[in-house]
């Protein structure tokens, strides 16, 4: 190991891994951290607006359940791409070329969708869009969990993921105002095109990302990652050259798309734990979600003397009161998450999702259906979203930025998130089929089922990062540089 003088004796120097998770909370990992989660913003506008609009799709073109649900399971595929396939590239090429390139495809498909001419050049623009959200993902938490210090690593990461619910509140707001100011069906188009101002903002501040010190030191590029790491530090660093050969080197060919090692018995059990609670729980958060205007309307006012555009006003005013829960969530995680644990708030966040979604089809069941029992709907519906942001929400999101190792973090959240992605896509797709076909109830204690299996999975499978370094809650020492502090 590098050494410095200290009087007569030789101290070692610390590893770069070990100064990074040391380092002091700067003014630069802020700057870090909002250029992340900036993009998981834009994620959770497309992922409420879809639902308002989908009504008014579903007017303008006539479309089918199944049309519908592919509509709002475009993007949600797109991004299975995106995370699962396109994601492991930022271990071969770099977290910070990506980091660009995704919002810039995101503008040009959002354009694409307003001009949309029938219902499948909108489902093929939305899964196009689909790819640029899911490469954010695993960058972004790549990123975030290699430059950011140990003590509160947890807590920004879930800060990262709780800006969903400032996009999914935004979606909100620009779903009643455009309903408000122009109550016609075409109303969609200015919905869905809204994202591009705030995408175009992310790409200015976006413009002079540096690249992740971590990834620089681990690829050759030794002056930029000592640049990089030392403004982080606070002081001045130099890479050396012991143990730089990895124990996996980034594959090539088909395999830097598919990374075998994700399925190696050293992983597998890391594999698991990330992908598949991740994959149960955005069956909840996306089917019941995406479709709460929807469910509103069936379980609540569907008897209701009213016109289709007063309808979809009304139920979308009902779901961004109740989304208030959400940012509500996110703040207990925050606060929670680096003092009770990730595997605590996951278990308990499951648990909460589970009895909210039985009390939902519980007050459908009752004399009078859910109109007369609104209040237990309204409890069901701000359980569901607290319990879901306080848990599973933010810590599925987290956990597989720390627990792979830093030359297949990228590859590993990604799987995670396409996983993830892919339950978001069933439940979706499913939701408005099996809502017209067995009833409200039936399909919500089924969607209840799903977050059940989703705790014990956790259960079986957990492994907690609170209080231990990137280096160490990834299974083993990955960190090849060390930094050297310069001599006054």
């Amino acid at each position: 190991m590098k050494t410095q003088p200290a009087g007569d004796q030789q101290v070692s120097l610390p590893s770069l891994g070990q100064s990074l998770d040391r380092a002091k909370f700067s003014s630069l990992h802020r700057r870090f951290w909002l250029l992340a989660a900036l993009g998981i913003m834009l994620d959770g506008f497309d992922f409420f607006i879809i639902g308002v609009a989908n009504p008014l799709i579903a007017q303008d073109f006539g479309t089918s359940a199944a049309q519908t649900g592919l509509v709002s399971a475009a993007a949600i595929l797109g991004a299975v791409f995106g995370a699962g396939f396109l994601g492991p590239l930022a271990d071969k090429v770099g977290r910070k070329r990506i980091f660009k390139f995704d919002l810039i495809l995101f503008v040009v498909f959002s354009l694409l969708c307003v001009v949309a001419w029938d219902v499948w050049s909108l489902i093929a623009f939305r899964f196009m869009l689909g790819i640029a959200v899911g490469l954010d993902y695993p960058i972004a938490a790549s990123y975030l969990a290699e430059v950011l210090p140990q003590k509160g690593r947890g807590r920004w990461l879930v800060g990262a993921f709780a800006m969903q619910a400032v996009g999914i509140l935004a979606g909100a707001l620009v779903g009643v105002v455009v309903l408000a100011l122009i109550p016609e069906v075409a109303s969609w188009r200015l919905m869905l095109g809204f994202g591009v101002i705030p995408a175009i903002v992310i790409i200015f501040l976006r413009r002079n990302v540096p690249e992740s010190p971590r990834w620089l030191a681990q690829n050759g590029q030794e002056s930029e990652a000592e640049d990089i790491a030392g403004r982080l530090v606070g002081h001045e660093v130099e890479v050396t050259d012991l143990d730089r050969k990895r124990e996996s080197p980034v594959p090539e060919g088909i395999k830097a798309f598919i990374q075998p090692r994700l399925f190696h018995k050293d992983m597998i059990r890391r594999t698991v734990f990330t992908a598949v609670p991740w994959f149960l729980m955005d069956i909840a958060t996306y089917g019941v979600g995406i479709f709460t205007p929807t469910l509103i309307a069936a379980m609540v006012i569907s008897g209701a003397d009213t016109t289709f555009i007063t309808d979809d006003l009304v139920s979308t005013e009902a779901t961004a009161l109740l989304d208030i829960f959400l940012p509500i969530g996110f703040l207990c995680a925050i606060f929670l998450v680096d003092r009770a644990g990730r595997i605590p708030l996951q278990i308990v966040g499951f648990a909460g999702m589970t009895i909210a979604l039985c009390l939902l089809a519980i007050s459908e069941m009752l004399s009078g259906g859910a109109d007369s029992h609104l209040l237990l709907v309204a409890i069901g519906f701000a359980m569901f979203n607290l319990l879901m942001n306080a848990g599973p929400n933010a810590t599925t999101y987290a956990l597989p930025a720390e627990v792979f190792p830093s030359e297949i973090r990228a590859a590993g959240h990604g799987f995670a998130a396409a996983c993830a992605k892919l339950g978001a896509a069933t439940g979706v797709f499913f939701f408005p089929i099996l809502l017209d076909d067995i009833g409200a109830a039936a399909l919500l204690f089924g969607v209840a089922g799903c977050c059940l299996v989703g705790l014990v999975v956790t259960v079986i499978f957990r492994i907690e990062p609170m209080g231990r370094s990137l280096d160490e809650v990834s299974g083993r020492d990955v960190a090849s540089v060390s930094p050297r502090i310069a001599p006054p």
